[in-house]
């Protein structure tokens, strides 16, 4: 596989991966003054959609070109100003005076990538190799240690730890996919083979479809990971469906069935060449990281005969997915489960800016260190350029910009336990959102986990 790889990325280097390509269907905004149709949490619209409220703030509003994605590299230029979302005096307030999560920012993303130190935009491959080879010696030393005792008091400890660092390489082929592992595209592509082939994650297939969620976070219908149902599609589902998707353990275990499938209302595979997710001259790449994922199988199906199926599970199946619920419930949690109900958005209400936003940071305790600060997800949405080892200091520099509109994460014990209570409680919560409206909250299936299916 990694001869593969090499041939693939080293010897012939690809192409310079781009982060940001322009979305293929853009959005066609106009100048003419609309009325924004809002649902609101609290209403009786937030219950199910039957009602709305019309928002008059938009009244005067001159709606200019949106920004739908983000540069690669962001500078102030005057495409940064099209992000600027303070018009005719609206500003962050509420008409009752209080906090408006969902209302147009008074600051430009611009404004917020000059509060972040120079030296956090670079890239040091030496230092991303070295996290590469930390994890790599701890994830053989774990499976050395367990095999060596071969004891049923060890191996459930083992399997977590092994399953938390499978998600720490995952991060790592993450950094690689949006081009913050190195300046060096080639690099890039066969540490990000190499990472996410080990635990049978399509590196070019993931790196792409991740690609459009950064680019469209917070939309209602573009987003990609963990999007909205809208009450329709909701209400079309049966009861078996519906109760998969928002009953634990289920949702964390769906990574894999999105890797095949994608999401619900969504089509396509991150396998297939010809799936809707890629365009034409992607097609060699995602060959390529199908190839490695097979023969990463093939290597998997040669292990099973050589040691035993049954250590091959304790050694690597049960830890594989330790890690897709880790992915699951970290991808969720970064853009579901605030106290406060936060808005989705779509059409012109949309823009980059006011869906990064929306995501969360979250604290994990012991684990941030582990897996590489993925928890400080705001500016990495929003600067996915950035190393994760500089999203810390950036997050510090950028909060006073941000004001409100960053919600500081609630401190964690060493064991980020108390995700799991908002976990529970989001699911209980956040089940779909209406079919009107170019700003919407979540709203509640009362009758989801009864027997009778929701009117």
């Amino acid at each position: 596989m990694a001869c593969w790889v090499l041939s693939e990325c080293g010897l012939r280097p690809l192409p310079r991966i781009r982060i940001y390509p322009k979305p293929r269907n853009a959005l066609a905004l106009n100048n003419n003054n609309v009325l924004m149709i809002r649902t609101l949490p609290g209403s009786k619209a937030d219950s199910f959609g039957s009602s709305f409220k019309v928002s008059t703030r938009s009244r005067n509003r001159n709606w200019g070109v949106l920004n739908v994605s983000a540069p690669l590299k962001v500078a102030i230029t005057s495409e940064d100003d099209k992000d600027k979302e303070t018009i005719d005096g609206i500003n962050e307030m509420g008409d009752d005076g209080e906090f408006d999560p969902a209302a147009p920012p008074p600051f430009k993303l611009a404004d917020i990538r000059a509060a972040i130190p120079k030296h956090c935009w670079v890239k040091d491959p030496w230092r991303s190799m070295s996290y590469v080879v930390r994890d790599v010696v701890v994830v053989f030393g774990l499976a050395a240690v367990a095999a060596f005792f071969n004891n049923w008091l060890v191996w459930p400890f083992y399997w977590i730890a092994q399953g938390t660092m499978f998600w720490a390489l995952f991060v790592l082929g993450h950094d690689s996919g949006h081009g913050s592992f190195s300046n060096n595209p080639a690099l890039n592509s066969v540490v990000g083979h190499l990472l996410h082939s080990s635990i049978l994650v399509p590196y070019h297939g993931w790196r792409i479809s991740h690609r459009t969620h950064h680019q469209n976070h917070g939309h209602v219908e573009n987003d990609e990971s963990w999007h909205p149902l809208s009450e329709k599609f909701y209400k079309s589902l049966d009861n078996a469906t519906r109760l998969l998707r928002f009953t634990l353990p289920f949702p964390l275990l769906a990574y894999p069935i999105y890797l095949w499938g994608r999401s619900p209302g969504k089509k396509g595979s991150h396998f297939y060449p010809d799936s809707d997710l890629f365009v034409p001259n992607e097609r060699k790449d995602v060959i390529t990281s199908t190839a490695c994922w097979t023969a990463m199988v093939g290597l998997l199906v040669y292990l099973s005969f050589a040691m035993g199926p049954i250590q091959l599970l304790k050694l690597y199946g049960i830890p594989y997915w330790i890690f897709v619920m880790w992915l699951d419930l970290v991808t969720y949690l970064h853009h579901h489960g605030h106290e406060e109900k936060l808005p989705w958005y779509r059409g012109k209400e949309w823009s980059f800016l006011r869906g990064g936003l929306t995501t969360l940071d979250r604290d994990y305790g012991w684990i941030n260190n582990i897996h590489h600060d993925i928890g400080t997800h705001v500016i990495h949405h929003l600067f996915p350029q950035i190393p994760h080892y500089h999203l810390i200091e950036a997050t510090k520099a950028a909060k006073p910009v941000l004001g409100k509109y960053y919600r500081e994460p609630k401190k964690s014990s060493p064991i980020p336990f108390h995700l799991f209570g908002i976990l529970i409680r989001s699911m209980k919560q956040d089940h779909y959102v209406s079919d009107i409206g170019d700003v919407v909250y979540y709203q509640t299936d009362p009758q989801l986990y009864g027997t009778s299916k929701p009117d």
